[in-house]
């Protein structure tokens, strides 16, 4: 291949990963290609991206200094320009730069990055609570609390999400059209621009696995034995994807998280639904309330 056409292919390339964000923005998945972190749909993962660009911004202005003086000091210090080498060997000036500087640095990325992190864990008055637990099955167990409660104690709306079939190969993912590895057969519901809490555990005879959405910033250990706690707020309406990120056994890869973010009205209906009808006619209405607003059906 001739230079020019290298050059060609490259920007070609460049010019569509540059305008591919735009269609990824859409998806609550990443993509092969993409560049950059995933869009933001929650406070948490706008104050990601935040901090990201801003240690970005950092980093680069510290290579270039490190490199103008690398190139400064072979230029200025090498022998021919300079035969006869110094005998200095303290400069307090020197000394106090190189070691204020660096404070000065550290406390800059420090701060936002506290106040990052208190916003992580610093947990709102949540508008709703889902229990999340970890199947050592490599699958997930969801209970809505807030939608009523059994004589037992236990949740009456509770469902366990596994991986859907069709997505466990990329051929038949493709044919379906939804995404590898990260379809499930009953995905949780949350209404949209609510405070979301989730109790998370894992099943006390399994083992640790974590429960994260990079689209909503946020990652939780599920520790038998053991109750953590997170929250979200979604700031849109879409389907958002999500695996298990702890290395948990043979089917780690396996266990994947949908969640769909939806209108209050349509979260209500569905739950109303769930508890009258039934989970099963309840994802029937999701999906036909999906369709209906130009998404395609999930369920």
């Amino acid at each position: 291949m001739t230079f020019r056409n290298t050059l060609t292919a490259g920007l070609a390339l460049v010019a569509g990963v540059a305008g591919a964000p735009a269609a990824w923005a859409i998806d609550g998945y990443a993509h092969p290609w993409q560049m950059g972190l995933q869009p933001s749909n929650s406070p948490s993962m706008a104050g990601i991206h935040s901090l990201h660009s801003y240690l970005l911004v950092v980093i680069t202005v510290i290579v270039l200094f490190v490199l103008g003086l690398l190139l400064y000091v072979m230029s200025k210090f090498n022998a021919r320009a300079n035969p006869v080498p110094s005998r200095t060997t303290h400069n307090t000036t020197v000394e106090v730069l190189w070691t204020v500087i660096p404070i000065i640095i550290l406390v800059s990325i420090a701060v936002p990055s506290f106040k990052l992190l208190y916003l992580q864990r610093d947990i709102p008055a949540a508008d709703m609570t889902i229990k999340v637990i970890g199947n050592p099955s490599w699958n997930w167990t969801y209970e809505y609390p807030d939608l009523g409660l059994n004589d037992d104690g236990s949740a009456k709306v509770s469902f366990t999400a596994t991986l859907d079939d069709r997505a466990r190969d990329i051929k038949s993912a493709e044919e379906a059209k939804i995404p590898y590895l990260l379809k499930t057969d009953n995905p949780v519901v949350v209404p949209v621009n609510k405070t979301v809490k989730l109790i998370v555990t894992s099943d006390p005879d399994g083992i640790i696995h974590a429960w994260t959405i990079p689209q909503f910033g946020m990652k939780i250990d599920a520790i038998p034995g053991r109750l953590n706690q997170d929250w979200f707020h979604a700031k849109r309406e879409g389907v958002f994807y999500g695996q298990c990120s702890e290395l948990c056994g043979k089917d780690h890869a396996f266990m994947p998280i949908e969640v769909h973010v939806v209108s209050q009205a349509d979260y209500d209906t569905w739950a109303k639904t769930a508890q009258t009808a039934g989970l099963e006619e309840a994802y029937k209405y999701l999906a036909s309330a999906e369709a209906a607003g130009g998404q395609l059906a999930q369920k």
